[in-house]
């Protein structure tokens, strides 16, 4: 179980991430390699990491990259500047936190290779090799699959949101039911550990994830800026590869003034009923659109409350990117 304790300032420091950190996602992506997860969500990505995959990468990072616990160096704040920025953030780890975070990884008594005690002393070739790996692993295993897991975060940001302008900061916090507890000022979560972190008035960061699975998960030192990493929710049309006639056969039903209308209309997300009321047809014909939308890998769709709640794809953007500006009300014409 983690417990993390909020005072009231913490409740006006809380944060959503932007964009998934390419840091949490390497590491978790290491994990998927071990513990697939659902096969209809994750095997298609397997199949194909798995044949490109270097194996001088896994021979640095599965001993890092264990169950029960991995580094807090492998993950730095930086991530969310970018990949660039975290790389050159983990290579400036300072030689006390590795050895913290090394004599931590040597409490599970698993054998380890010849290196590890190498990396707790600071030793920065072998710190080089860790972070060569970890850039060499994210461009096999998570930079192919950024859109996807771009589009996954946007739809989950719009479901907070909606819940955050709706409901406040605790109601955001409640949207997470039953991944996360929400009952003031404490927030539960049931993790494979024991943690209690006291945030102090430092607030907290939420990091959504694409490649997470089960539980949400924080850095283990307590005293490193706090975040909480957890797994979006995850729509498996969007993970398998789109073959020419069905793709083809999908955006051929797009032509229509109705469709693009919708897809225009979407914006940062909306609701079945707001779409209804921007283009001027009824829900149940924007149900039937966004089916399609949907199917062609165009929109995602996701469920806040009582409401269906629609984002677009980053396929959805570019297709909108690619067509020339027609006047407003001409676009929103029912076909």
């Amino acid at each position: 179980m983690l417990r993390v304790i909020f005072t009231p300032d913490d409740i006006g420091r809380v944060r959503m991430a932007a964009d998934p950190d390419p840091m949490w996602e390497t590491v978790y992506s290491v994990f998927r390699l071990m513990r697939p997860g659902q096969t209809p969500i994750f095997g298609a990505w397997r199949d194909q990491v798995v044949r490109h995959t270097r194996r001088a990468d896994l021979d640095i990072l599965l001993p890092l990259v264990r169950g029960a616990y991995y580094p807090d160096f492998l993950t730095p704040a930086e991530g969310r500047l970018g990949l660039p920025y975290a790389i050159e953030a983990l290579l400036a780890t300072p030689a006390a936190r590795l050895r913290q975070d090394m004599t931590e990884l040597a409490r599970l008594g698993e054998p380890t290779p010849w290196w590890m005690r190498r990396l707790a002393e600071g030793d920065r070739a072998v710190l080089e090799r860790v972070a060569a790996a970890m850039r060499s692993h994210h461009e096999v295993a998570v930079a192919p699959f950024w859109p996807d897991a771009q589009a996954h975060v946007e739809a989950d940001r719009a479901r907070r949101a909606r819940a955050l302008l709706d409901h406040g900061v605790e109601g955001l916090l409640e949207s997470f039911r039953p991944m996360m507890r929400w009952s003031s000022p404490v927030l539960e979560v049931d993790t494979p550990f024991e943690q209690t972190i006291a945030l102090d008035g430092r607030g907290l960061v939420l990091i959504p994830s694409y490649f997470s699975w089960g539980a949400p998960d924080v850095l283990r030192d307590p005293d490193l800026p706090p975040v909480l990493v957890y797994p979006v929710e995850r729509d498996p049309a969007l993970f398998r590869a789109a073959s020419p006639a069905t793709n083809g056969g999908s955006v051929a039903a797009l032509i229509g003034q109705t469709r693009t209308s919708v897809l225009e209309s979407i914006g940062d997300g909306s609701t079945t009923s707001e779409l209804a009321r921007r283009v001027g047809v009824s829900a149940a014909s924007v149900s039937q659109h966004t089916a399609v939308l949907r199917e062609a890998r165009l929109i995602q769709t996701s469920r806040v409350g009582k409401a269906v709640l629609h984002t677009i794809t980053p396929l959805g953007a570019a297709l909108l990117g690619d067509r020339p500006a027609e006047d407003a009300a001409a676009r929103r014409r029912p076909a």
